[in-house]
C-alpha cells in the first residue's frame, strides 16, 4: 500500500494513498478508515475519507512521548494498523438506491451532455443509471456527494457560467464525476436529473442519506413518479 503520514496542525494526522482521483487509491482510503475504525486507537475521535486521502482529528495528550512528537507516535501506530492491509481490501458496501427524474425539467443540460457524447439522451440516461457508483467522499456542501465510476462517455467539462441557484436533487455531471446536489446550491455542474430525496436533513439520523463508501445505483423514473415523491 502507497502511504504518506503528515500532520496538519497538532491535532490532526493526515494519510494519503496517492495524488489522483481514481477507483483504486480510493479503496485503499475507505479499507483503511474501516481498519482504523475498528482498531479504535485511542484518542482518535473522527476519521475523514477523501478522494485519496484519509484525515485523522485526535487528541494529542493521548499520544505523549518524551522521544518524539504526540503525531509521530500516532503515525506508528496507524503504520502498525495497516502493516498487513491489503492494496485492494473489499470493503463491505451499503448499496442505496436513488430514483432520477431525466425528463425534460429537471434535466436542462442533458442535450448539452448527450451532444458532447455524441450520443442521444437516452442512451445517456442509460450509461447513467446503469453503473454502480462509489460515494468518494462527502464535500462542498453538507450531504454532497462527490461519485466515482461516471462512464467515461460521460464527462463533460463544468459550465462556462455557473447557475446561481441550482435545485435541491439535482443529478449533475462535473468532469468525470457525478454528484448530487443536497440542498439549493450555486453551482457549474451539467444537470441531467433530479431525485426527490431528501440528501441531507438536520433532523434525521444520521444527516446525511449517503455515507463516504457507500454504493449507488440510480432509477430512471417518470415525472408523475417524480411529482409523488416530491408531495
Amino acid at each position: 500500500m502507497n502511504l504518506a503520514i503528515e500532520p496538519l496542525g497538532e491535532r490532526m494526522l493526515l494519510l494519503r494513498f496517492g495524488d489522483r482521483i481514481e477507483l483504486a487509491s480510493n479503496a485503499q482510503v475507505h479499507a483503511a478508515a474501516a481498519a482504523l475504525r475498528a482498531a479504535a486507537l485511542p484518542g482518535v475521535d473522527e476519521l475523514i475519507p477523501a478522494y485519496a486521502t484519509l484525515g485523522l482529528r485526535y487528541r494529542p495528550e493521548a499520544w505523549l512521548d518524551a522521544r518524539r512528537a504526540p503525531w509521530q507516535a500516532l503515525a506508528e501506530a496507524v503504520r502498525l494498523q495497516l502493516a498487513d492491509l491489503a492494496p485492494a481490501v473489499a470493503v463491505a458496501a451499503r448499496l442505496v438506491e436513488i430514483p432520477v427524474c431525466y425528463a425534460p425539467p429537471y434535466a436542462p443540460d442533458l442535450d448539452h451532455v448527450a451532444a458532447h457524447a455524441g450520443l442521444d439522451a437516452d442512451a445517456v440516461i442509460a450509461r447513467h443509471s446503469g453503473t454502480t457508483y462509489r460515494v468518494a467522499m462527502l464535500g462542498f456542501a453538507p450531504g454532497f456527494p462527490y461519485l466515482l465510476g461516471l462512464d467515461a462517455a460521460l464527462h463533460t467539462p463544468r459550465r462556462a457560467d455557473p447557475r446561481l441557484r441550482v435545485p435541491a436533487g439535482a443529478v449533475a455531471i462535473g468532469g468525470a464525476q457525478t454528484g448530487i446536489y443536497p440542498r439549493e446550491l450555486p453551482g457549474g455542474w451539467q444537470i441531467i436529473g433530479r431525485t426527490p430525496l431528501r440528501l441531507f436533513d438536520p433532523a434525521r439520523s444520521p444527516a446525511a442519506l449517503l455515507a463516504p463508501g457507500d454504493q449507488v445505483r440510480f432509477r430512471p423514473i417518470d415525472a408523475s413518479a417524480f411529482e409523488a415523491a416530491a408531495r
